[in-house]
């Protein structure tokens, strides 16, 4: 495949965890990679893993003329974005009562408007081409909320519903969407990416405060291999009918099932009410 031909990937957040794996797969299988981070010294080596088919650039998310001008830099260096992965995101532990608004404000301004805007800034070219993909990293924890990152639950659910639309709306262009839901994997997320509340609350310490604890123990634990999953992203996009969601690990597999027969219980058990809040048939 001539390099012109190449397609292009452009990743926010390579600096550690899936954003760096899937760069380092990307180039290993002879991609153009846009690598971004906040601090493009943290993405020197993928540059000298590459050579000219790697794009260091800074870029925070949250910083529209960094997202501007990355998109820019891109484009004109490679001709193209093919594929958009919005990698970047934090999280944030703590009970709903315990959660600090800045700090959920600042998670938010990542995980849902960083992504949004990504999303904004590349699809216009991935429409007049009528083909590419977008990426979004969301979580399991975008389908099923526990104690104690109800505030990060809120930005991946909203990843997660936004993600749906846009399927809906670009789909007929050509343009395909994959939601990524990975369980736990051994990346920053649970480390020094994350936040946690200042003052907890003593009547949280058995739900929250101790689903708290157990996340940040598993830190470095956890048993997915962020390696695997890249190898998995990279298949999902080039398959020829790459599926609109795609869960990571055994314990997303078993949460988003769980839902499934949450859901199920409580919309079978009250059919009748539910269907009751109709008008009857024939009246209104």
């Amino acid at each position: 495949m001539a390099d012109h031909d190449t397609p292009v990937w452009f990743i926010t957040g390579c600096s550690t965890g899936f954003g760096r794996e899937l760069a380092t797969a990307l180039i290993d299988k002879g991609y153009r990679v846009v690598a971004t981070a906040r601090n493009p010294e943290d993405v020197a080596d993928l540059v000298t893993r590459g050579g000219d088919r790697v794009l260091a650039l800074k870029l925070d998310v949250t910083d529209r003329a960094q997202a501007e001008a990355a998109v820019a830099a891109a484009t004109e260096h490679f001709g193209r974005i093919d594929v958009l992965v919005n990698n970047a995101g934090i999280g944030y532990f703590g009970a709903i009562e315990e959660s600090d608004e800045d700090e959920v404000r600042r998670m938010f301004e990542i995980n849902v408007f960083g992504l949004a805007r990504m999303t904004h800034l590349v699809l216009p070219q991935l429409r007049a081409r009528r083909s590419g993909t977008i990426v979004n990293i969301s979580s399991v924890g975008g389908l099923r909320a526990s104690a104690g990152v109800g505030y990060y639950n809120a930005t991946k659910f909203a990843v997660d519903g936004w993600s749906e639309a846009l399927a809906a709306e670009v789909n007929p262009l050509g343009i395909h969407v994959l939601i990524v839901a990975p369980s736990g994997f051994r990346t920053d997320w649970a480390g020094r990416s994350a936040n946690e509340i200042k003052q907890p609350i003593a009547d949280y310490a058995d739900t929250a405060g101790a689903r708290r604890t157990q996340i940040r123990g598993w830190s470095g634990a956890q048993p997915g291999d962020p390696k695997r999953a890249a190898a998995a992203i990279i298949d999902a996009v080039e398959a020829e009918d790459p599926p609109l969601r795609l869960l990571l690990g055994k314990a997303a597999l078993a949460g988003a099932r769980g839902k499934i027969d949450l859901l199920k219980k409580d919309f079978d058990a009250w059919a009748e009410v539910t269907e009751g809040a109709d008008f009857p048939e024939g009246e209104g």
